[in-house]
């Protein structure tokens, strides 16, 4: 294949290279690392002096911001690179720094001295002008992710023998993996050996030999295949309905827009997941990056990426979806029944037999302060003792939706899962003896070829299930002509802020535990001790390229000393249950607003986390707020603790000053009674177009407050009794 020519020129290679470095320079090591007999003592020393522009990581970042990035301000970065190639450019951006008392008295960056470049990098931070932030929070965000996550052709990555990284190994699992009789890859095959495979799996294709203009939008698919039930979107919600309408006998095609990956598949490889089984590579934000989001995109949808807390509706939710919404099912036996049948499908239990580094610190320091824990319900066994489940499982005991009801769906012979097709529109034809609503007849989709050529094709079924998940299910009904006015808004995102606790070698919790190891989540605390809350604690995956991403930066040296401590970093966040919302126009256009009151939570919330961090023993405590401050505990008095909790409180949500990260996003697509305030009716059914049905977290009325999983699948057992109930009844005309 021919390589692709780059785009970037020669002086703006260099000033991915000096923004690189400015952000991790070759430096010496402190006197302390490197001045003793200590076996480390070599590796810590390579650390320091291998700068980010050694490792290779300005190609990567020229490949991300050319290939893989989309988002509103991505111009900024491209932009920036463009201005400090040259002389004016760079003195638009840096000001005086750039000027020499020498001819030709002005410099281009990559010309600037590292100390010169890292006041730079400081003054975008804290910058009058929103867009420097902007761009500042993004460069540090891409380049430390890709340094610490990139690997050589050994799969290593040179950083992690000094930080004590350990990337956890595949399992020796089978090659294939469950689903894989019913995964058909339309790019490995030509047209007419995919007509083939798919009628051999009793589903009728055929090519069309001339304009099907009468049918769809576009013309001239590649093929047209026929079923049941189209389900678009392969996670929590659609790999529920798809399971129960196999169940129930109807032929069901599930479209995914990511990759399938078996067991054996799994890479466990930081960067490789993030670039391979999350949506927009793993780097997605807000238009304003005020919210830095996380969905999956891969064959199980977020079920696979998960962190396995599988804890069913809170009952004040429940009371408050029935009562405030009108949604009276949620109180019903059927929805209980529904929970019921989904944890059970899922083999949720709450048993733990090793507790994780994260979540021990969580728990003591909650107890000493009196603060009731819980443990988290997981899909998982007690001895699942694994902190990559954010990467895929390694072994499949975590039981996903690809583990469970897919799987359930392949094993009948009544479904198959077409991964790397990404759905363009519902295909809807005006209903007979009706003025107003239309009825869906299936839907429109894309794929490559095995010739890397973009074909079209159609899937002509009774009934379409819209299952992409919040940030994708609203452009994909906007595309299909629904107008809602509900659809695409109330986007909710559960905020979450973070706070961190140094626990040295040798000390408590035990010294061989790492903060990467043990299970994800286990423990949770909840910040008010009402039976209704606003806000929990709980603990994240954070393996080297995220908390490298999420931490402070003040300089090269500054963050190769946090780095030393990573394996022994506990991290807890606070999430709030957020009453703001935000608008899904595209998954690349992301507007969010928390409420004033969501940001009271989470201060709240984070003021919690440190004082948990500090009962437990942290030797230091500190957040993620941009100034990096540090508080070293057992040195402190309860006085200067005090007023180190009041000062980083008061400024722990400045624009851009904190990273906001988002695990769940859901009700852009609302459920509700009257199509004036809602997208779907509770049937899960669109209010415009018979026959069109949406299950994901969209459809939550609210935001949820806990993991969304269970209650995604509970929700979309309860539409695939709808459907059922639809398709029952045309079976008997």
């Amino acid at each position: 294949m021919k390589k692709k020519k780059s785009r970037w020129s020669g002086s703006q290679m260099e000033v991915l290279s000096a923004l690189c470095d400015a952000f991790l320079p070759s430096i010496n090591p402190p006197s302390s690392s490197s001045n003793h007999s200590h076996p480390l003592s070599s590796i810590i020393t390579h650390f320091y002096q291998t700068s980010a522009s050694m490792a290779g990581t300005p190609h990567h970042l020229a490949v991300l911001l050319e290939e893989k990035l989309e988002h509103p301000k991505l111009y900024l970065s491209k932009l920036a690179v463009w201005l400090l190639s040259t002389w004016i450019g760079t003195f638009i951006l840096c000001g005086r720094r750039s000027i020499s008392p020498q001819f030709p008295y002005f410099k281009r960056f990559s010309e600037l001295s590292l100390q010169q470049r890292e006041a730079v990098l400081h003054s975008w931070s804290e910058s009058n002008f929103y867009l420097l932030r902007i761009l500042f929070t993004a460069l540090k965000i891409f380049i430390l992710l890709l340094f610490f996550t990139q690997v050589n052709e050994k799969q290593e990555n040179d950083t992690w023998a000094a930080i004590d990284y350990r990337r956890p190994k595949p399992d020796n699992a089978e090659k294939f993996g469950p689903l894989e009789k019913g995964i058909v890859r339309l790019s490995h095959r030509s047209k007419e050996e995919s007509v083939k495979r798919l009628q051999s799996l009793g589903f009728p294709a055929s090519t069309p030999q001339h304009s099907t203009k009468n049918i769809t939008n576009c013309l001239n698919p590649s093929f047209i295949i026929k079923c049941d039930a189209l389900i678009v979107g392969s996670g929590s919600g659609g790999g529920v309905v798809a399971g129960v309408l196999a169940k129930a006998g109807y032929k069901v095609l599930v479209l995914e827009k990511g990759s399938y990956f078996a067991r054996s598949q799994l890479s466990l490889l930081e960067g490789e997941a993030m670039d391979r089984m999350y949506l927009g590579h793993g780097i997605m934000g807000t238009d304003n990056m005020d919210v830095l989001l996380l969905a999956g995109s891969t064959v199980g949808g977020g079920s696979k990426i998960n962190w396995s807390a599988s804890i069913r509706t809170p009952p004040h939710v429940v009371r408050d979806w029935s009562e405030n919404h009108g949604l009276h099912f949620f109180r019903s036996r059927g929805y209980e029944h529904a929970m019921d049948v989904v944890c059970g499908r899922m083999g949720v239990q709450s048993k733990i037999d090793n507790e994780g580094f994260n979540n021990m610190v969580l728990r003591r320091g909650s107890e000493r302060l009196g603060f009731p824990t819980d443990t988290i319900p997981r899909n998982a066994p007690s001895n699942h003792y694994c902190g990559s489940c954010c990467m895929g499982c390694k072994d499949g005991s975590k039981k996903d939706v690809s583990e469970t009801w897919l799987m359930d769906m392949v094993e009948l012979g009544n479904g198959i899962v077409l991964p790397e097709c990404e759905a363009v529109e519902v295909i809807t034809q005006q209903n007979r003896g009706s003025c107003s609503r239309r009825k869906a007849i299936g839907a429109s989709f894309v794929f490559d070829d095995y010739d890397g050529v973009r074909r079209t094709a159609v899937v002509d079924a009774r009934v379409t299930v819209v299952a992409c998940g919040a940030i994708c299910t609203p452009p994909l009904l906007t595309r299909s002509g629904l107008r809602n006015a509900s659809i695409g808004k109330n986007l909710h995102l559960h905020p979450v802020v973070m706070g961190w606790g140094y626990f040295p070698d040798g000390e408590w919790p035990e010294s061989e535990k790492k903060s990467y190891e043990g299970g994800i989540m286990t423990a949770m605390s909840k910040v008010t001790e009402s039976s209704t809350y606003d806000t929990i604690i709980q603990t994240p995956a954070l393996h080297p390229g995220m908390f490298s991403a999420l931490m402070p930066w003040q300089s090269g040296a500054d963050m190769r000393q946090r780095m030393l401590k990573f394996s022994r970093t506990a991290h807890i966040f606070a999430l709030a249950r957020d009453k703001g919302s935000g608008v899904v126009t595209s998954p690349t256009n992301i507007s969010y607003k928390m409420a004033k009151c969501d940001e009271d939570n989470l201060r709240g919330g984070l003021e919690r986390v440190l004082r948990i961090l500090a009962a437990a023993g942290a030797d230091e405590i500190g957040t993620h707020h941009k100034k990096g401050r540090v508080l070293k505990v057992k040195e402190a008095s309860a006085e200067e603790l005090e007023r180190f909790l009041e000062e980083e409180m008061s400024r722990a949500l400045e624009k851009l000053s904190s990273p906001i990260c988002s695990a769940h996003q859901m009700g852009s697509c609302r459920m509700g009674t009257d199509p004036k305030h809602s997208a779907v009716a509770p049937t899960g059914e669109t209010w415009e177009v018979e026959g069109l049905y949406v299950a994901d977290s969209s459809v939550f009325p609210s935001a949820l407050g806990v993991n969304p999983m269970v209650t995604i699948q509970a929700i979309a057992y309860c539409t695939a009794q709808s459907i059922l109930n639809v398709l029952n009844k045309k079976s008997e005309k």
